[in-house]
């Protein structure tokens, strides 16, 4: 049995992590930590998880953790994820950080973008990346594993057999991209408050969105040069999901059919990667609650440009379900075990 360790479980990926595990019968829930909420049981903070009533947070001190676990998953603020997530590959542990901190390969722009300084340079060009459709085979074999963040996700998957082909113009790419309130973290805004987010739909960190990087960096190293796009974020009066139109201009006349083709032939062996047939297009409702990418494409003859479509569960395939599907491949168990569930409907 994989003994797994939660570091930060109290917030919306946290819990997704103990609410994904419980259905995994090769992994056991060892230790979990919450600051805040630190002697009470998971089921006490979680009426739902029930069957953590003998599981109880506890504060983070890594000489009391760091012998206790297989696997860690980070799922603490950026910014503190580095120490930690330093420390414990120091001890020979396999982490998966839920965090920006491992994220983006140049230390300077990750403080650039996320305000705070980087003082672990050399695990940053270990790290692996950990979207399993591009490094499955580098995962297998990492000890750090930097998990993609949600919008990211949502951008990379349509775009990368496109870019590699080199169909689409580098400077016209366009991604907009909107997401439930989840996507925030499980925090006291007065912005994300019930009555501000209600019946509103708003974009915000236009042009500065600090995921703009992170999607950069990938659609560079796909391209083989280098890319800024416009990336522009809308906040939903949801709980979670996402949902990206990413436009561009085509290099080369293709239909819709053929567009298509490329995306399944790119993706025909992924488990969790859907490509709708021709006339219909991803919805967040398809998605709700899973690890599935639906993604959907059309070609505009008149403009020639592409448009792709995909939708993700922003706390699942955006974070906590694809830290599992890493956790699965690092370990060599059934990458869909725990994560074949389908949407919720309605």
């Amino acid at each position: 049995m994989l003994k797994a360790f939660i570091c930060g479980g109290s917030g919306y990926t946290g819990s997704e992590l103990l609410r994904i595990l419980a259905g995994h019968d090769e992994v056991e829930i060892v230790g979990v930590t919450s600051e805040k909420s630190a002697g009470l049981s998971v089921s006490e903070l979680f009426p739902a998880f029930f069957i953590y009533k003998n599981l109880k947070f506890e504060n983070l001190h890594i000489e009391k953790i760091k012998d206790r676990a297989d696997v860690y998953f980070l799922a603490l603020p950026h910014g503190k994820s580095q120490e930690v997530g330093a420390l414990l590959v120091e001890a020979n542990k396999r982490v998966i950080d839920l965090s920006a901190d491992f994220r983006i390969k140049d230390s300077k722009v990750y403080e650039q973008w996320y305000k705070t300084s980087h003082s672990y340079s050399e695990l940053l060009k270990e790290a692996v990346y950990g979207l399993p459709e591009i490094y499955r085979d580098k995962i297998k074999k990492a000890r750090l594993i930097a998990n993609p963040g949600c919008y990211p996700t949502s951008a990379i998957l349509p775009l990368y057999p496109f870019l590699k082909k080199e169909l689409i113009n580098l400077d016209t790419i366009v991604v907009d991209s909107k997401s439930g309130t989840s996507g925030a973290g499980r925090k006291t805004e007065v912005t994300l408050s019930y009555c501000e987010v209600n019946e509103d739909f708003r974009a915000y960190n236009v042009a500065k969105h600090r995921h703009t990087p992170e999607i950069e960096q990938e659609l560079s190293f796909a391209s083989g040069k280098d890319i800024t796009i416009d990336f522009t974020t809308h906040l939903l009066p949801l709980n979670r999901g996402i949902l990206s139109t990413i436009y561009g201009k085509l290099n080369k006349n293709i239909t819709t059919k053929e567009a298509i083709e490329v995306l399944e032939e790119a993706y025909q062996n992924e488990p969790f990667i859907k490509i709708m047939p021709e006339g219909q297009v991803p919805a967040i409702k398809y998605v709700k609650g899973t690890n599935y990418c639906y993604i959907g494409v059309v070609v505009n003859q008149r403009t020639g440009r592409i448009i792709l479509i995909s939708a993700i569960d922003n706390l699942v395939k955006g974070a906590s379900g694809q830290a599992v599907q890493n956790m699965n491949i690092m370990f060599g168990i059934d990458e869909t075990k725990a994560l074949k569930n389908l949407a919720l409907s309605p």
